[in-house]
């Protein structure tokens, strides 16, 4: 059973980060940029830092991606008012006209992948993928 699981769950991840990869290329989005749109999308100006700390992430990786995220015009970095040492990252017009776009892609792409699924089925998927990582992120047991 652990051979299939494993073999089933790793398949089932690379299909959807492959569809999921290309659907933000067509906007401009490389991988992994989403989640820092995500962020920034529910809270614009945070400080690399914040981000990193936020994404789990090193705050390198951060910077990293917000320099090639500015490069495409999706953000920009301004002085931090506080304090000078930090820069706050800001979505720009482009950055902000992304959410409807992602939005409607992840939902396509979520219809896509569920479309087999009635809802029941849906549901029941959702919560033993919530399960799943419950368990792996559970402390061990004493």
């Amino acid at each position: 059973m652990g051979g299939e699981f494993q073999a089933a769950f790793w398949a089932a991840k690379r299909a959807m980060a492959t569809a999921s990869e290309e659907a933000y290329k067509r906007h401009g989005v490389r991988a992994g940029q989403q989640f820092l749109l995500y962020e920034l999308w529910a809270e614009d100006g945070l400080t690399p830092g914040e981000l990193a700390r936020r994404l789990g992430l090193a705050v390198p990786t951060v910077t990293r991606t917000a320099t090639r995220m500015e490069t495409a015009g999706i953000l920009r970095r301004e002085p931090h008012p506080t304090d000078a040492r930090l820069v706050q990252l800001r979505l720009t017009e482009r950055g902000r006209e992304l959410r409807e776009l992602m939005t409607a892609e992840v939902a396509t792409l979520t219809e896509k992948a569920l479309g087999t699924l009635d809802q029941a089925d849906r549901e029941r998927f959702i919560a033993y993928l919530d399960e799943i990582r419950k368990n792996l992120t559970a402390p061990p047991a004493v």
